[in-house]
């Protein structure tokens, strides 16, 4: 099935026999964007959960440029989304409802809160597990410039923060704090 047919943010990918030798011989020379993708292409990822690792990038002219060279091929498109896991009062849950439904329009926000945001996110991240133990976290944070980049991001974020006993403790209030910008 051809890039063009598939719905790249839905389906979900898997490396292909060229794909595997390409991550033991970069015989491409792909950039480092599609290498890291390439090498988390599991055959249960979607293109959407692949764009975290890709923030502010075009995550689909990557898997498309993926498949051309058949390094991946899609396996299945995601059926439904899943419905928001729930917990007892007063508790989060990782993964489940995130809670941005109800924040003003990302378009209302102001460069000035996209800063803010950005560096709450990273801080809280650093804070939590020390200077850049979690670098791929702290690098898709880094790499958005948009609102919306930022938003794709905050669900690594939390699975992220949830990870750690301390950062799960903290959690709801960390999140009532970056949503005053987010």
């Amino acid at each position: 099935m051809t890039a063009a047919a598939l719905d790249l943010i839905h389906a979900v990918f898997a490396k292909t026999a060229i794909g595997q030798q390409e991550i033991q011989s970069r015989s491409f020379g792909l950039g480092p964007l599609p290498r890291r993708l390439l090498v988390l292409v599991d055959g249960k990822r979607s293109g959407q959960e692949l764009a975290v690792f890709a923030a502010g990038q075009d995550v689909e002219a990557v898997l498309t440029q993926l498949m051309e060279i058949g390094c991946i091929e899609a396996q299945a498109p995601i059926e439904a989304v899943p419905a928001p896991r729930t917990a007892a009062a007063g508790q989060s849950v990782p993964g489940g409802d995130t809670g941005l439904a109800g924040l003003p329009a990302a378009e209302t926000r102001s460069p000035k809160d996209v800063e803010m945001a950005r560096n709450f996110m990273t801080n809280t991240t650093n804070t939590v597990f020390g200077m850049n133990l979690r670098l791929s976290t702290v690098e898709a944070i880094f790499g958005c410039q948009t609102t919306e980049d930022l938003r794709r991001v905050y669900p690594l974020w939390v699975e992220t923060m949830s990870s750690s006993a301390i950062g799960a403790k903290r959690l709801p209030d960390f999140r009532e704090k970056l949503f005053k910008v987010l």
